[in-house]
């Protein structure tokens, strides 16, 4: 029987929370026709063009991953990446469905600022509390790490190839690709490196801390 420990509840729950806000602000810059993150504008193309919803799209392609992870990069793998795989997709589009029903949505320049400045700092608040509970990586985020332990090839090399591929593939297909993608693929390092080091991070650290001594 598997013993699951107050710490890990916790950073389960960071990891649960960290996904559902990921999707709240990606549905912000969605709304605000700025452009999304590479891998999620590219899943928008492909889904409509196939009929399907972004989630279950999303979670297909994901399970793909998830197989050539699980061959060859499986120490990237826990809880943290189930979760990120099967509900980002669906969380964007219960999000999209309730924006378009109370009608949010960015049509003007200042509008579209708005959406596109709030939309990136709630993305990449919820990118740092979903990584800091270090319960596994996303599918898509453990494939450049996967590729780099079994290559000689420097990590951040691999990732804008593979930034690059879904923003190219996203752009010709028709998805929301816009300076939101760029920002989102090259430019949120120092803003997520800030809520690590200030918000999250310490959040977590605090949560666990206070576990350990009520255990103690």
């Amino acid at each position: 029987m598997i013993k699951i420990t107050k710490s890990q509840l916790i950073r389960a729950a960071y990891a649960t929370l960290g996904v559902l806000i990921l999707g709240f602000g990606a549905t912000i810059l969605r709304e605000g026709h700025v452009g999304m993150d590479p891998y999620t504008s590219a899943n928008i193309a492909i889904s409509g063009m196939l009929g399907l919803s972004l989630g279950v799209y999303q979670l297909g392609l994901n399970l793909v991953f998830l197989l050539l992870i699980f061959l060859f990069g499986r120490k990237y793998i826990g809880f943290g990446t189930v979760v990120n795989m099967v509900f980002t997709g669906f969380f964007i589009d219960m999000f999209t469905a309730l924006f378009e029903k109370v009608g949010i949505q960015a049509e003007t320049l200042p509008m579209k600022l708005l959406f596109l400045v709030v939309g990136t700092v709630i993305f990449t608040f919820a990118v740092s509390l979903y990584t800091g509970a270090n319960l596994g990586a996303a599918p898509y985020d453990a494939c450049a790490p996967t590729i780099v332990d079994h290559t000689v090839w420097p990590y951040r090399v691999v990732r804008i190839i593979q930034d690059v591929s879904f923003t190219l593939l996203g752009f010709f297909l028709g998805g929301p690709v816009g300076v939101g993608t760029f920002i989102n693929a090259f430019l949120t390092g120092p803003l997520i490196t800030f809520w690590n080091d200030n918000v999250a991070g310490p959040l977590i650290a605090k949560s666990l801390a206070a576990v350990e001594k009520s255990n103690g």
